[in-house]
Order: structure tokens, then C-alpha cells, then sequence
């Protein structure tokens, strides 16, 4: 893949900057490696540990997870979206409805390891067809405007996000 300037601020919503900035120079390599360091990463936690929230009211592990597998669902959507010149407006989405209303808690860590594999497939596919037309593309979800490449870079961010997260808060001694 050609090589990706960093989306400019106009290209994404202003609570997104924290996770465009953790993206490496080369957000393909780093794209394509965390389908293998994100599913190792999550077959290592220890089995006491999936079900652990650090505090009240937050997510499990296995949550955590499960909402970085419902995030790059809908990121993929709406680039496929947007890269097709779609121009509805998107609506939202409320993760904590998404996490409270899911089966993440009774899943193995391991199925949630493959599924992340499956879906990252899946969306190497998708992105790696998509032309420097397609990758300029603008589009409306949540009442913010957002390109088709800021939500590469939004993904890649996400997951760097919350695996950084998992670490600190959840697995760290």
C-alpha cells in the first residue's frame, strides 16, 4: 500500500485526536500487525482476568474487547459508506448500550481472539481496494464529518487506545 499522510483535523472529530496520535508513520504495517499483536495480545490474558473491572461501573476485559470488536465493525461500515459516496448522515452509536446489551461476558477470550482476526481480515480487504478518490471522501456519522482515511487511522488509534488501557488498568500487577 501507498504510503498515508495522517488525516488533517478537518478530516475527523475533534475526540479522535488522541487516538490518531498513538498511529505510527506507517498506519499500514501497523494495520496489518495488530491482527496478529491485538489477537496475541488478548489469548495471553490470564483466565482470572477476563472478568475483571479495575473499578464500579466500568467494563470487563472481555467488554473491552468485545466493544473494540463493535467499534471496528462500524468503523468499516461507515468507510464503506463514505468511500462510495454515500452521503446520508450516519447516526451514532452508544457503546455502553452496545457493551450492556451484548454476550461479550459468556464468550471465551479466545473466540473473541479469532473473531478480531476475522474482522481485521475482512477489513484489510475492504481498505486495501479503496482509491485515492475514495480514501479523500467525506462523510456525516454522529453529527461529525469524518474521511474514509481518518477512519484507518481512527481504528488503528482505537484499538492502540484500549490494548495501552488493558495494560495499565486491568493486567498490571
Amino acid at each position: 500500500m501507498p504510503t498515508m499522510n495522517p488525516p488533517q483535523p478537518s478530516e475527523y472529530p475533534a475526540f479522535c485526536k488522541p487516538y490518531i496520535a498513538t498511529v505510527s508513520a506507517d498506519v499500514w504495517a501497523e494495520f496489518r500487525q495488530q491482527e496478529i499483536t491485538f489477537s496475541t495480545f488478548i489469548s495471553q490474558i490470564p483466565k482470572e482476568k477476563e472478568n475483571y473491572a479495575y473499578a464500579a461501573e466500568k467494563w470487563t476485559v472481555k467488554e473491552v474487547i468485545g466493544h473494540l470488536l463493535d467499534t471496528e465493525r462500524i468503523m468499516a461500515y461507515r468507510a464503506l459508506r463514505f468511500a462510495r459516496n454515500d452521503q446520508q448522515e450516519l447516526a451514532g452509536f452508544e457503546e455502553n448500550e452496545y457493551v450492556a446489551n451484548s454476550n461479550y461476558a459468556a464468550r471465551s477470550l479466545q473466540s473473541l481472539a479469532e473473531e478480531f482476526v476475522a474482522i481485521r481480515t475482512s477489513n484489510l480487504f475492504l481498505f486495501s481496494q479503496f482509491t485515492e478518490q475514495e480514501w479523500s471522501r467525506m462523510g456525516q456519522a454522529n453529527q461529525n464529518t469524518v474521511s474514509v482515511r481518518a477512519l484507518l487511522f481512527i481504528l488503528v488509534g482505537h484499538i492502540n487506545h484500549h490494548q495501552k488501557v488493558l495494560q495499565e488498568r486491568y493486567l498490571a500487577s
